[in-house]
């Protein structure tokens, strides 16, 4: 560390934690706690000579490596290391953007927004900002999933050996079947506390399809969320083709006014703005935790159907 940085971590101990002041110097916790600890004992700030050998990259290398770093995310250490045109191994570049608290990490999946998307985004949230918990109690999310034989996200960690042997053995493996992929497609609401129905479908979604579920489904959760005094509801729904189609948008020109509901419009490529997307996943996880055959379950593709659509109506 430079005169500089000690002279900044002993003035600010005396009002911040280690931590907080590792975090703002962008120094690790555990070098500042060292610091201070050697500080109390000598009563120096300058470091004792020791052996070893010498630091082969300087503060302008260092910083070079951490802006290439930052600018080039994706780039693996071997090409970041060709890029910065350092005379250093990998593992000293990885020394250095530890000693900035940067690490590879595993790169998020998210929907990937273009400007557009994102200003709509931005414009659909302006337009509900100030909408109430009272408000938003009053939305029926909606939406369809795939629940997949095999569609359990859940880790399953063995003990073993670090030798191929064992990571291979049969006792320590998670089975995977070549019916795994086999799956079955549902449509589903909810209004708050109110679940609403859960409609197995079978072949590929059109429009038809779409607008008979909204009418034996939809209408008939919307007649008993009245009977219990829930009205003004507001149905939502993704920008799907089946969705948008010319044939749905009619239905609900014509629908929405005679059952006094909205249809809320919604953003493009935001499925995690939908709540309904937490209700599929608590869903998969407990369909596989009361069934946990469900992988492995034999039978034609019409039998293994029938079983998933019956196990998730008890669910």
């Amino acid at each position: 560390m430079s005169d500089w940085d000690k002279g900044r971590i002993e003035g600010q101990s005396g009002y911040m934690t280690d931590t907080e002041i590792g975090c703002d110097l962008h120094v690790p916790q555990q070098t500042v706690s060292s610091f201070l600890t050697h500080l109390k004992i000598r009563h120096l700030s300058k470091n004792l000579s020791r052996p070893g050998r010498p630091r082969i990259t300087t503060k302008a290398q260092d910083k070079c490596i951490i802006s290439v770093a930052e600018t080039n995310t994706h780039v693996p250490f071997a090409s970041l290391q060709n890029i910065v045109k350092v005379p250093a191994s990998t593992s000293t570049i990885r020394r250095r953007l530890h000693e900035d608290l940067i690490r590879k990490w595993r790169a998020v999946k998210r929907a990937l927004l273009k400007q557009k998307h994102a200003e709509k985004r931005l414009q659909w949230t302006e337009a509900h900002h100030h909408w109430t918990r009272e408000d938003w109690a009053r939305v029926a999310w909606s939406d369809e999933c795939v629940m997949q034989k095999n569609s359990t996200h859940q880790q399953v960690w063995v003990f073993r050996h670090q030798i191929k042997e064992e990571k291979y053995a049969p006792k320590n493996i998670r089975g995977k079947s070549k019916e795994g992929d086999l799956s079955q497609m549902i449509w589903g609401c909810f209004v708050g506390n109110k679940l609403g129905p859960i409609v197995s479908i079978d072949g590929s979604m059109n429009s038809d399809i779409y607008i008979t579920i909204l009418r034996n489904n939809l209408l008939l959760y919307l007649d008993a969320l009245a009977a219990d005094s829930i009205t003004d509801i507001t149905f939502q729904q993704d920008n799907s083709s089946v969705h948008t189609s010319k044939k749905t948008q009619a239905f609900f020109t014509t629908t929405a006014s005679e059952r006094m509901f909205a249809v809320m419009e919604w953003p493009p490529r935001s499925p995690d703005m939908n709540l309904i997307e937490n209700l599929w996943a608590h869903l998969k996880l407990e369909l596989h935790r009361r069934y946990p055959d469900i992988a492995t379950l034999r039978g034609s593709p019409q039998y293994i159907h029938q079983v998933l659509s019956k196990r998730l109506y008890e669910v």
